[in-house]
């Protein structure tokens, strides 16, 4: 009871050798028909699985692909990106009998570290690079390491590596364009840490949308992209003699911490305030008043650089992919601005 169906146990039921077992199952010429029919029968009413260390063995591939961010655990846990991209991930590999090796470390020096491990101990045949940084240190290592990889956008350094990309500056730009449209000239951004690439894109994008109106940058502030830095961040916005009557942040989830903050020091959202995101998380529709956000699909992200790793890694080449843009989704946290 339990034990694991082998090739040698469909040999036996099928009267065949261990060798006719094998060509049958990996599809291989060299068998009659009828004799292949009748060993694929017997291997599926005996519930036959291939092993994935027999096919790791086989191949000289570890059939895993790994992950390694260097983020605080309670960062990373309170992101919804990262639980929506790696169920994206996984969509993909567990139809291709992979697995995810995933590593949480707490900085650069022990990211780059999991990956000299995960060469040494063959774990992974490719990994997935995340969070690309300005000036980003990583390929070089990867490159050097001999480890296939695809990038989450193309980093600002040159890159053998295939790319799979949203254009997170042109969703900003629409969300500051919707405030424009609105009538506020007084726009502030909550930024992400500026050695991140994605979070300087996204202040980029901002930023351009600002000055091709003529109007003038609102104030900055920029924190850690977690609930705690988007509320100290509102909080000191809120503070300035002169506040803004709009803040566009650069993740939903500072930005649910911004309305959080609005209520308890009694300014109005939208009636005063205006509040935009980032990412359309699950909870965006469901806070008070709804967040308006930018949309991005991380569960299609994940899918798609799966399946750009694995094709990368089966033919040693695989083109750079371009997701659909990012749409602006309206809800009921933006409004006209206030007069003053």
């Amino acid at each position: 009871m339990g034990k694991r169906v082998t090739i040698a146990d469909v040999a036996a039921q099928a009267g065949v050798s261990k060798g006719a077992v094998s060509f049958a199952l990996n599809d291989r010429p060299g068998l009659a028909d009828d004799t292949r029919a009748r060993i694929l029968e017997v291997a599926d009413e005996l519930g036959w699985r291939p092993s994935s260390r027999a096919r790791a063995l086989s191949t000289s591939r570890a059939l895993a692909l790994g992950l390694v961010l260097a983020r605080p655990p309670e960062l990373l846990g309170a992101d919804p990106f990262f639980p929506a991209f790696i169920a994206g991930v996984e969509t993909v590999l567990s139809q291709r009998g992979q697995a995810l090796v995933l590593q949480v470390v707490p900085d650069l020096e022990a990211e780059a570290e999991g990956y000299r491990r995960l060469v040494s101990d063959g774990r992974v045949d490719g990994v997935f690079l995340l969070d690309l940084r300005v000036h980003e240190p990583r390929v070089q290592l990867l490159e050097s390491l001999g480890l296939p990889a695809v990038t989450l956008n193309k980093p600002d350094s040159p890159s053998s590596f295939p790319a799979v990309c949203s254009d997170s500056e042109s969703g900003i730009r629409r969300a500051v364009e919707h405030l424009l449209a609105l009538g506020h000239r007084r726009v502030a951004h909550v930024a992400g840490p500026d050695e991140f690439a994605h979070a300087a894109r996204r202040r980029a994008g901002w930023e351009s949308a600002l000055a091709e109106a003529c109007v003038p940058p609102g104030p900055v502030v920029v924190c850690d992209f977690s609930a705690e830095g988007g509320a100290r961040a509102t909080r000191e916005l809120l503070a300035l003699a002169d506040p803004p009557t709009a803040v566009v942040y650069a993740n939903d989830v500072m930005a649910i911490a911004g309305l959080a903050v609005a209520a308890e020091l009694g300014v109005k959202v939208p009636d005063e305030l205006s509040v935009v995101g980032y990412d359309d998380t699950l909870l965006a529709a469901h806070v008070h008043p709804p967040l308006t956000t930018v949309s991005v699909d991380a569960l299609a992200w994940g899918a798609q650089a799966a399946q750009t790793l694995l094709t990368y890694l089966e033919h040693h080449a695989a083109d750079d992919v371009l997701l659909p843009p990012a749409t602006l989704v309206v809800r009921g946290s933006t409004g006209p601005a206030p007069t003053r």
